[in-house]
């Protein structure tokens, strides 16, 4: 087309276009308002004619550029109805880029000149009169010129708020009123009046937490914060709400403000330059028409009167750094940072908005706090009316919003409420009732309705959808949410602009620099679009799409500098993920439903593996959110179950929607859940979301922002939560009226057991009110009214209550805590039977008596008049339990009132009267008002502490029935119990300590002590009254009755008057035991217990006394203790003439006596003195001394005490430091002596001296010599002596420093020492020497070495000892460094006379061979009997006799069996072993590797006479097993024989068993029997008549199986051992066993363990055992016996059993009981194994003694220390047990105590294992001290108790037989009695 054309066509289009305008121009204002949105369109415009108007309006569109008229175009054609032709020609020539862009003035029509719109504001009209200086002064001048700019800014307001689009498809005419939201106080409270209503239509008041407009507006605000800050989530409506302020303004309603300034920060991002606050105020915002330094001047000078809003704090994107002026120019935030600091425009207020979480730093910490909460459900039903107007859709829309929670939910969001409301009017005319629900049920879901009602049909539409949907996503990726007209297509343009999705604006870029912006009508439209392209684009990979399923946790926000602008996409694509979302995603894409759920299956796997993380509280309401959006019940389900049962929510805003959200996915979740929000902001209809939650079963809330409507709506949810078991209400601001509706609702909730309202700021009247709904809760069981404000009368009004109410249990009131527990739900609810009017106050009185209360009313304020009231009260109340009124202001007279009504009223437990004011003349009136109380059984007071504590005993009747409970558990069986009549009233315990008594006050005291009741236990500890009190206390003491203890401690005494006290031995005849300290003044005189129960092991740790372990005392079972008195003395100085004095006055008193000195200083004179008296004190059974350091000398001085005091039994001196001398008494004058000297530095110096002495004590059991300095010096003199002293037990030289030289010098010495019995050495890291004699000649001596490392020239030594020690029978050589040349030549050497034993272990054993080894052992010049080899054990055993002799017949043979054909040297060597081996009996083989020369050299062995051969655990090569079973079919005349864990299979089998008839012994076990083998094996069973033991144990045998053994065995009559354990023969296989056992008479043993045999077979078992009668040993472990059975089998017991193993057994408490009748006094029982049963306290209860059981086995079988009380005592029936293991029980320090009293009384006990149990250091300490008087015991197993590492080591340094290793150290050797 030529120019000329197309300038032709151009003109005929403008004029087409505009006549198609005209017909609607107020479509045309709307659209120009949105192009230009600060453009005029006032009265200067509507004089012109509608076409002259219209061209005008054109000309404005056209000259706004390109990009903006085509937009426009695009909307004319998409909007308006144009004919085809016209649509064609409007979209070719302007509607895309390139097309004609020319002005309609070049089309010279309508060329006269008309007006053009002004823009901005049009300037008040100003006459061009004189100057205004002329007629007014300056003042007045400048005065004008702020007036004008202040209309202005009005005018200004009234077209930015008036003119504004209304939201997306509502009607051009349509204006909404505003609908004002809930505002509530946060971080700070109004100092202003809030009752004042809003008289201009401003938001509501709730109640004296929410705010209303006028609240924030009002006069009285200059008193208030100056800035405030307004924050709420994204849709609530802040930005609505600062242009309705500002249109108020604008109106004239908020008078008091002259200016108010509206910035958005998301256009103030767009400043780049740095601004002053003039050029933001004038330049960016509104320019004055003049004067603008004069405006700014007067807007400084009345800054009170303005406003300045600033919206969307959290997008600002520059940091507040530094500080602007007036002048200094900075960047947007920090002008905002000194208008809130007061540097610029001070006076001024300040209102910010913005979304929750971190606030810029620049905001005053003054600031006020405002939460916006969107609507409740008032406020949404008006909102919808309004919306809808007098439209008849109206009733419609209000009912589907009533009838739809979901809805209404939803609409809790203003956003969405009106997004709601747009797609209810499109949908409502096509719906019937109710079907909303299934349309609009999810947030996407309902803006994809408002897309699909807004969007016309056609291509066209979906290409600017998706269009759209592309720009959102790619601005979002960048942060944008401003567009300029260049940014966006403009046909996405027009569609947005049509559907009201996009909205413009005018953007100030720069000072004076504006331009249009456009942008979505709300973020999250744009969220929503940008998630709909990251579905549907095919550009999108899927795992991009799955990377933005994320969440995103609002933790975050505290430290992200600005909002992310993606957060809710994960939302919108859970929702798009919606099988409902898909027909409408197809509709976009046309791509398939395949393609479309491939892409929602994407993101919902994102969303499972986000379900079974454990997340924080934020992002868990995120996933729900998400979750429900899906609407996919299976995902809701596993988010459900994945959920914690302690839910938590923290220091986080939760809206309504939120818990919503929540309760959503909870209604998928089986399990019961807890809930709990602390310091979380909550929108106060929050809790109506969790109505008719059943899952929740602990709810509770903390927050200082939940307020009365919070607990209105918290009241209308909990009678619908069906499992509600505990609420929390804390730290809230809930006044009388929100807790009249919670005490409304708590009665509707019969399920409660836990209330709490702590720190509610509640008063009296609203305490009161709680209280009284208690009985209706008959389930609670707790009431926290903690840290409220209550009043003393309110506390005793409680004290009524809580008589008075039958549920409550116990009233706790300290300080701000008030705790009220209530019975459990059997008692509540338990009620009297019988009609009312008979029962009357009967049932009362029963009630009362049945109750028991505990009051605790501790630093209450009371005083003697309210006690008095409180004594009143509970004159008709129920048993008190327990009484503290502590820490109030009673006095001596309250106190004494108290104290003689809990006398009288008989308060059971305790009562506590601490810091009252209590003086030394209210202690004698507490002792009076007790005078006549016969419950009593302690009272502690301490004016020092200000402590007054009363504890009562049970009554008579209970202490009765109580004890008779416990005796059974706490005696023997064979005691007789005694009578009720004979039961002991409690001893009470008087502590009257620091209480400043002195001895003028002990007359008065001790006459109110004698008059009042029998005083157990006397303390006076910590009082001054010196040595005069003391004697006068003594001297009354006899009159005070049968005290059990005194405690004198601290009370200034001297050592005189400390030893005196010493005569209360022989004068007052309960005292038995005296404790001083001198030092720290402790003095305590004691009984000996036998007039009250035993105390526990923690009873006597927290009194401060120790166990005391009676010397020589009976077990319990054969006769009352003789308890010895004892006498104990630490930390003082005792020089000869008190230690004179002191012996004096012991020698008067009774005995037995023990006498223990501790951290004294002893000289060697005091020492001698000390010793020198012992003779005289013949009632001494022990002495002690305990870190008391000694002399070098002292061991000499020691060890003489043995013949100068004939009654010595023990000296025992460790380290110079320690010292425990034994005495026997006069019926003990037998028995052998020990002594031990360990540690003291003995030296080859002392050894003569020492021994001279010690040679005059004829009966030396023992003597241990360890730890010192002897060396090989000190040894060689000390075996000098050793022939004459008379040593019959053992002698310890361990630790002494001794070398390879003492190993020969004890060698060479053995020959002349006639008792030594066994000799061990080990010069390793232990270095331990023992030597062990017998009372006679000993004729076999064993020597055993380990670790002496010999050297070469050091076998001819060594054999000539070897030679000489004729009686030598056994040598061990263990790891001595022998290599084989050394072996070799020591047994070439060695001619002893007789038998000699030698074992070697070396570790070159282990790769020498069977060769190697035989090699060595030919070298012998003797003859060899027996010969062991294990190579995995390193070690050689071999027997010799000398000298060697034989016949030549003999050998000839012999040696005709050998292969003459093998190689010369080969041949040499079975020479000469058949030489040295004509006599060999025994040939034992262990895990060795027979190859075929080793098995040739076997097969020759074999040839002999062998009696017994073993081969266990060896590899045999094939050619090996062929020269195997030649050797075995010659050996015809073996009598044992052992093939254990060998695979050498049927051929060597057969060959093995074949012919021998003489075989007494079978071991095959773990030798794998099949089918065929096992026929060989019972075929030759039946030719074994001579057999006594089989052993088949791990062969794979079934039921099959063991019917063909049983048939074979019918034949060995003479089987004495029979063992099949850990087989499969289960009961059937078990009744093939019971039917032979009456064919073998003699049969001593039977192992079935580990069999799977049930109570069918054991029952059959058991009845075959009577045929038994010889039956030593019945091992029956892990077999599923069960009870029955074994009380059966217990009735059959053999009466020779020696043996009995039930290892997890499924034993219980009834068999346990038949099987401890039946081993009662059983005579030959060794040993018992009832491990792994649960025993159920239920042990062993034996009556008889068991004289020889030597090991019981009770590991694991939880044992606690009440039942392990009985069990220690039946240890001392069985006087030779030597093992006792009890890990991996119950076992705590009770149980620890127990076990340590009879410890010393156990001769024979070896080991005791406690591991795995719950002993604390305390009862290892205990068991030290058992330890400590027994010698024979070796070690006790420690390991995993409640022991620190620490702990364990001080106490194995202090006792060494301690372990608490994981693996069991070498058990110590016996350390002497």
């Amino acid at each position: 087309m030529d120019p000329i054309s197309f300038h032709l066509d151009t003109r005929d289009q403008w004029v087409c276009l505009a006549r198609l305008l005209s017909n609607d121009p107020e479509w045309l204002s709307a659209k120009v308002k949105f192009f230009l949105p600060n453009t005029d369109l006032g009265s200067g415009n509507e004089a012109l004619d509608l076409r002259k108007r219209v061209l005008l309006q054109l000309r404005e569109l056209h000259a706004q550029g390109p990009a903006t008229w085509q937009a426009f175009i695009h909307c004319v054609c998409m909007e308006l109805e144009v004919p085809l032709e016209l649509e064609v020609l409007l979209l070719s020539t302007w509607g895309h880029e390139g097309g004609g862009f020319l002005s309609p003035l070049e089309t010279g029509e309508d060329s006269e000149p008309e007006p053009r719109l002004s823009h901005g504001l049009k300037r008040p009209h100003q006459s061009c009169g004189s100057s205004p200086l002329l007629k007014h002064s300056r003042k007045q001048y400048l005065a004008e010129l702020a007036r004008r700019y202040l209309q202005l800014l009005r005018t200004s307001a009234q077209q930015r708020c008036d003119g504004k689009l209304p939201g997306p498809g509502q009607p051009l005419a349509f204006h909404q009123a505003y609908i004002p939201t809930i505002l509530q106080w946060g971080r700070a409270t109004a100092p202003f009046n809030t009752q004042e209503g809003a008289s201009m239509g401003s938001p509501r008041a709730e109640d004296g937490m929410d705010v209303s407009l006028q609240d924030l507006f009002n006069t009285r605000t200059d008193k208030g914060p100056r800035v405030t800050v307004l924050l709420g989530k994204a849709g609530m409506g802040k930005t609505t709400l600062t242009r309705w302020l500002c249109q108020r303004w604008a109106d004239g309603q908020l008078d008091r403000f002259q200016a108010l300034f509206l910035f958005e920060f998301r256009q103030l991002n767009l400043i780049t330059s740095v601004l002053t606050l003039p050029q933001l105020l004038f330049d960016v915002y509104l320019s004055p028409e003049a004067g603008s330094d004069a405006v700014f001047q007067y807007l400084e000078e009345n800054a009170s009167g303005v406003l300045l809003i600033f919206d969307g704090l959290e997008e600002a994107l520059h940091p507040c750094s530094g500080r602007a002026g007036p002048k200094a120019p900075g960047p947007a935030l920090a002008l905002f940072s000194g208008l809130c600091r007061g540097t610029l425009l001070p006076g001024c207020r300040i209102m910010a908005t913005s979304r929750p979480g971190k606030l810029p730093d620049c905001l005053p910490t003054e600031a006020a706090t405002i939460h916006m909460w969107g609507f409740d459900g008032p406020r949404v039903e008006e909102y919808v009316g309004r919306f809808f107007g007098t439209e008849p859709l109206q009733e419609a829309a209000l009912e589907e919003l009533r009838a739809n929670g979901r809805l209404r939910r939803m609409c809790a969001v203003p956003a969405l409420c009106r997004v709601t409301c747009l797609c209810l009017r499109h949908l409502l005319p096509g719906l019937s009732p109710g079907q909303s629900e299934a349309l609009l049920p999810t947030v996407t879901q309902s803006y994809v309705q408002m897309v699909l009602a807004l969007s016309p049909h056609g291509p066209r539409a979906t290409d600017s959808l998706m269009g759209l949907a592309e720009v959102a996503l790619e601005a979002l990726e960048i942060g944008k949410v401003i567009f300029s007209a260049t940014d966006i297509p403009p046909s996405v343009m027009a569609f947005g602009a049509a559907l009201g999705l996009l909205t413009s604006f005018n953007v100030c870029t720069g000072p004076r620099q504006q331009q249009i912006g456009y942008a979505f009508t709300h973020l999250s439209l744009q969220e929503f679009f940008a998630a709909l392209h990251l579905m549907v684009s095919p550009s999108v990979e899927k795992s991009v799409l799955a990377r933005h399923v994320t969440l995103n946790s609002r933790w975050v926000l505290r430290t992200k500098a600005r909002l992310g602008l993606l957060d809710h996409v994960p939302t919108f694509l859970a929702g798009l993920a919606s099988r409902a979302c898909r027909p409408f995603l197809n509709h976009l894409t046309q791509r398939g439903e395949a393609w479309v759920a491939s892409r929602q299956a994407e993101v919902l796997q994102a969303l499972k593996k986000l379900a079974t993380r454990r997340l924080t509280g934020p992002k868990v309401i995120e996933l729900c959110h998400c979750v429900g959006e899906t609407q996919e019940p299976e995902l809701a389900s596993l988010t459900a179950r994945s959920l914690p049962y302690d839910l938590p929510f923290h220091n986080f805003l939760l809206t309504y929607t939120d818990l919503a959200a929540l309760t959503n996915i909870l209604e998928h979740r089986d399990a019961p859940i807890h809930l709990a929000f602390e310091g979380c902001p909550l929108e106060p209809c929050c809790p109506e979301a969790l109505a008719g939650c059943g899952q929740v079963e602990n709810l509770s809330f903390k927050s200082r922002r939940c307020g009365d409507a919070f607990a209105e709506a918290l009241s209308r949810s909990l009678p619908t939560m069906r499992s509600l078991k505990k609420l929390g209400l804390a730290g809230s601001k809930i006044t009388a009226r929100g807790i009249q509706h919670l005490v409304q609702a708590l009665p509707l909730c019969p399920y409660l057991e836990e209330v709490s309202f702590q720190d509610n700021q509640l008063k009296d009247q609203e305490v009161l009110q709680i209280v009284e709904v208690l009985p209706a809760l008959p389930r609670l069981q707790k009431l926290d009214l903690s840290q409220n404000n209550i009043s003393v009368e309110t506390l005793l009004c409680l004290t009524k209550a809580a008589v008075t109410c039958r549920t409550i249990r116990t009233l706790h009131v300290r300080k701000t805590e008030l705790i009220i527990l209530l019975s459990p739900p059997a008692e509540a609810a338990a009620e009297p039977r019988g009609s009312p009017e008979l029962q009357g106050n009967a049932s009362q009185s029963r009630e009362a008596q049945r109750r028991s209360l505990t009051l605790r009313l501790q630093e209450c304020q009371l005083t003697v008049f309210d006690v008095e009231m409180l004594i009143a009260q509970l004159q008709e109340g129920p048993r008190l339990d327990e009484v503290d009124l502590s820490g109030n202001q009673l006095g001596n007279k309250g106190c004494q009132l108290v104290v003689q009504a809990a006398s009288q009223r008989r308060v059971a437990r305790r009562l506590d009267l601490s810091n009252n004011g209590l003086s030394v003349d209210g202690i004698h009136g507490v002792l009076s008002a007790l005078s006549t109380c016969r419950t009593l059984a302690d009272l502690h007071i301490s004016l020092k502490h200000k402590t007054v504590v009363l504890t009562f005993a049970p009554a008579l009747e209970q202490q009765k029935v109580t004890q008779k409970r416990c005796l059974p558990a706490m005696f023997p069986d064979t005691l007789t119990f005694p009578m009720p009549s004979e039961l002991t009233p409690c001893s009470p315990r008087v502590r009257l300590v620091h209480c400043g008594l002195q001895a003028e006050h002990l007359e008065q005291l001790l006459a109110e002590l004698k008059e009042s009741c029998c005083w157990g236990h006397l303390d006076l500890s910590g009082n001054a009254l010196g040595d005069q009190g003391v004697d006068q206390l003594l001297w009354c003491l006899p009159t005070l009755g049968s005290l059990q203890s005194l405690n004198l401690s601290e009370n200034g005494l001297s050592l005189d008057t400390v030893f005196s006290l010493a005569w209360c031995f022989s004068s007052v005849q309960w005292v038995h035991h005296l404790d001083i300290s001198f030092d720290s003044q402790q003095v305590i005189l004691r009984g000996d217990g036998r007039t009250r129960f035993p105390r526990t092991p923690r009873d006597l740790s927290a009194s401060g006394l120790s166990l005391v372990f009676p010397a020589r005392a009976q077990p319990s079972g054969f006769g009352r203790p003789c308890t010895p008195r004892s006498f104990c003395l630490r930390e003082c100085q005792l020089e000869p003439p008190s230690l004179t004095r002191l012996c004096q006055t012991l020698e008067e008193c009774p005995g037995p006596l023990e006498v223990k000195l501790s951290g004294v200083a002893l000289s060697d004179e005091s020492l001698e003195t000390l010793l020198w008296h012992l003779p005289r004190l013949p009632q001494l059974s022990l002495l002690q001394l305990s870190q008391t350091p000694l002399s070098p000398g002292s061991p000499v001085l020691l060890a003489d005490l043995f013949s100068l005091c004939p009654q010595v039994q023990k000296v025992d001196l460790r380290s110079l430091q320690e010292v425990t001398l034994t005495f026997k008494s006069s019926k003990e004058q037998k028995g052998g002596c020990c002594g031990r000297f360990t540690g003291c530095g003995l030296s080859q110096d002392h050894v003569e001296t020492l021994c001279w002495f010690l040679r005059k004590c004829e009966d030396l059991s023992q003597l241990d010599l360890s730890a010192n300095q002897l060396g090989d010096d000190g040894l060689r003199c000390l075996l000098k002596w050793l022939p004459q002293l008379r040593i019959s037990g053992s002698l310890n030289l361990s630790g002494n420093s001794m070398s390879q030289e003492s190993a020969l010098c004890l060698l060479e010495t053995l020959p002349s020492c006639a008792r030594v019995r066994e000799a061990t050495m080990n010069l390793g890291s232990e270095q331990s020497f023992w030597v062990h004699f017998s009372p006679q000649k000993e004729t076999e001596k064993t020597l055993r070495l380990t670790e002496c490392t010999f050297r070469p020239e050091h076998m001819t030594r060594l054999a000539a000892g070897l030679s000489k020690a004729w009686q030598l029978m056994q040598l061990e050589l263990i790891r001595c460094c022998l290599s084989q040349d050394n072996l070799a030549l020591l047994l070439s050497l060695v001619r002893p006379e007789g038998l000699l034993s030698l074992r070697v272990e070396e570790p070159w054993m282990a790769r020498a061979g069977l060769l190697a080894l035989c090699r060595v052992c030919a070298q012998t010049l003797g003859s060899i009997t027996e010969i062991s080899i294990s190579e995995t054990q390193q070690q050689l055993c071999i027997q010799l006799r000398f000298p060697w002799q034989e016949s030549p017949e003999a050998m000839a043979l012999r040696l005709a069996h050998c292969d003459l054909g093998l190689d010369t040297c080969h041949n040499r060597l079975v020479r000469r072993l058949m030489h040295t081996c004509f006599s060999l009996e025994r040939l034992s083989l262990s895990q060795v590797n027979l190859c075929t020369a080793n098995s040739q050299l076997l097969q020759s062995l074999l040839s002999l006479r062998l009696r017994k051969f073993r081969l266990a655990s060896s590899c045999v090569s094939p050619e090996g097993r062929a020269n195997l079973v030649i050797g075995l079919s010659r050996c015809h005349q073996l009598e044992e024989l052992d093939l254990s864990n060998s695979q050498l299979g049927e051929e060597v089998l057969k060959g093995a068993l074949e012919n021998k008839r003489h075989l007494k012994r079978l071991d095959l076990s773990h030798f794998p029997l099949e089918n065929s083998t096992l026929t060989v094996l019972t075929q030759a069973l039946r030719h074994m008549t001579h057999l006594q033991s089989l052993c088949l144990s791990g062969n794979g045998i079934d039921d099959s199986g063991c019917y063909h053994l049983s048939m074979a065995l019918g034949y060995a009559t003479s089987l004495e051992e029979l063992s099949l354990s850990h087989n499969q023969i289960g009961d059937s296989g078990a009744h093939h066993v019971a039917d032979i056992l009456p064919m073998l008479p003699e049969l001593r043993k039977i192992d079935l363990s580990a069999n799977g045999i049930g109570p069918r077979g054991g029952e059959r078992l058991a009845e075959s055992l009577a045929y038994c009668e010889h039956l030593e040993e019945l091992m029956l472990s892990r077999n599923p016996l069960e009870d029955l059975t074994v009380r059966r089998l217990a009735r059959r017991l053999p009466r020779h059993l020696r043996v009995l193993h039930l290892r997890s057994s499924r034993l219980g408490p009834l068999g346990t009981l038949s099987l401890g009748q039946a081993l009662d006094g059983c005579p030959h029982l060794e040993e018992i194994s009832l491990a792994e049963n649960n025993l159920a306290r239920q042990v062993l209860h034996l009556r008889l003694r068991l004289p020889l059981l030597r090991q019981i086995d009770l590991v694991s079988c939880e044992i606690d220390d009440q039942a392990a009380r009985p069990l220690t005592t039946r240890f001392e029936l069985c006087p030779a047990l030597e093992e006792i293991l009890l890990s991996w029980n119950l076992l705590g320090d009770e149980a620890a105590a127990a076990l340590a009293q009879v410890l010393p009384r156990m001769e024979r006990l070896k080991r005791v294992d406690l591991e795995k149990n719950r002993i604390t250091a305390h009862g290892a300490g205990l068991l030290a001290e058992g330890l400590a008087q027994t010698s024979g015991i070796q070690v006790i197993r420690l390991w995993n108790n409640h022991i620190s590492p620490d702990e364990a080591q001080r106490l194995q340094s202090r006792e060494p037989r301690l372990d608490f290793a994981f693996f069991p150290n070498q058990p110590q050797a016996p350390q002497g009695p």
